[in-house]
């Protein structure tokens, strides 16, 4: 789940995953993902090319979410992602993806993913207290990681007393499918749901994000999971008492001259290098937040309907990348990730902000960031 850094040369995530798998990347029958003509398609007169990033943010990091400091009580000191979640008892949970005991990244006990609370959902007050485990936290979902596959977090998310989490499993950046899960118990516990198969609309259905809306639908964005890979952003539906059932989920496309849901899916936005993304119902609207790879950044947009024009749709730099010793303000050595917070606002928004550059600078952070607007 790493990103480039303006650093320089540094030691491969795959390289330290397949030394703590004690094996090899390959996985019979897997290959990289390769994205579908779908991922070129765009409306007539849409940009053909990511849109320009308007003026910068004001952003400054609130804390650090996890490490030795904040999290080695839980066994869980090396550790990234935190998706954050509202859980239905009002305590907030953050998934994470790849983690760590002992010394750095490539310790022992890998598990993924796991689930670190904190008893405060309020964005101002998150401090990690405990952990899905008890007092070690556990692997969520079964996960060998053998032969260097893991199981990375997208998505985790809240509907009624229900919580739903969506993994992309397989070796990292090669997903032979992903899954999805339910807990009825605040995360203590996952049910298996579903799978897709990892190369559906050429890959562009792996990675995936949801936006909870309060009309009996959840709105769902997806892309390849690959950072080297060119994707599109397509756009899905699904009832919220069908969010189990792949066939309920409902393409939007262009096709006969206008977008309409039940077409073949086309691409929501310029096609580019997808990293982590997050989309949200929120403050009267939507919100959508991700890793851009080229230029290297954190961006969000501001909409009003999940169909809403993105490739006009402004977009905002919310992280800028820096080198390690120089971070101030929004700027961040390495970042990536860039989950919303659950209770933010577009002028009042906290992103859960991953970082790794070496074994012992790899943690989850939170950042409030203002001056977006709509």
């Amino acid at each position: 789940m790493h990103g480039p850094t303006p650093s320089g040369p540094r030691p491969s995530r795959r390289a330290l995953l397949r030394g703590a798998a004690g094996g090899g990347l390959a996985l019979t029958g897997l290959a990289a993902a390769a994205p579908g003509a779908n991922a070129t398609a765009r409306a007539p007169g849409a940009p053909g090319a990511p849109g320009a990033p308007g003026a910068r943010a004001i952003g400054a990091k609130v804390r650090d979410l996890t490490g030795p400091a904040q999290t080695g009580r839980f066994g869980a000191p090396w550790t990234d992602l935190g998706i954050p979640a509202r859980c239905p008892d009002g305590s907030m949970l953050l998934v994470c993806g790849d983690t760590f005991d002992g010394g750095g990244v490539g310790g022992p006990d890998w598990r993924s993913p796991v689930g670190l609370r904190s008893s405060n959902a309020d964005p101002a007050a998150l401090t990690v207290d405990g952990c899905v485990g008890g007092g070690r936290a556990v692997g969520l979902v079964p996960e060998g990681h053998e032969g260097g596959t893991t199981a990375i977090p997208s998505d985790v998310f809240t509907v009624g007393s229900t919580m739903y989490m969506h993994l992309m499993r397989g070796v990292i950046y090669r997903t032979h499918h992903s899954d999805f899960w339910r807990s009825d118990d605040n995360g203590e516990t996952w049910q298996y749901l579903c799978q897709w198969p990892g190369d559906q609309y050429g890959g562009q259905f792996q990675q995936k994000t949801y936006a909870v809306a309060d009309d009996g639908y959840c709105y769902v964005l997806s892309t390849v999971f690959n950072r080297d890979i060119t994707s599109g952003l397509l756009l899905h539906r699904v009832r919220q008492d069908a969010l189990g059932n792949p066939a309920a989920y409902e393409p939007w496309g262009y096709a006969g001259g206008a977008w309409a849901w039940g077409n073949p899916p086309t691409t929501v936005t310029a096609a580019r290098r997808w990293g982590e993304i997050c989309f949200r119902a929120m403050d009267g609207g939507y919100a959508l937040s991700w890793l851009n790879m080229a230029p290297l950044d954190l961006r969000a947009q501001f909409f009003p309907l999940p169909t809403s024009h993105l490739f006009t749709t402004p977009e905002q730099t919310t992280i800028v990348p820096t080198v390690p010793g120089r971070e101030s303000g929004n700027a961040v050595a390495s970042p990536y990730g860039g989950f919303i917070v659950p209770g933010s606002t577009v002028g009042d928004l906290h992103l859960a902000v991953s970082q790794w550059y070496d074994a012992q600078n790899y943690r989850v952070m939170q950042y409030r960031v203002s001056g977006l607007s709509r």
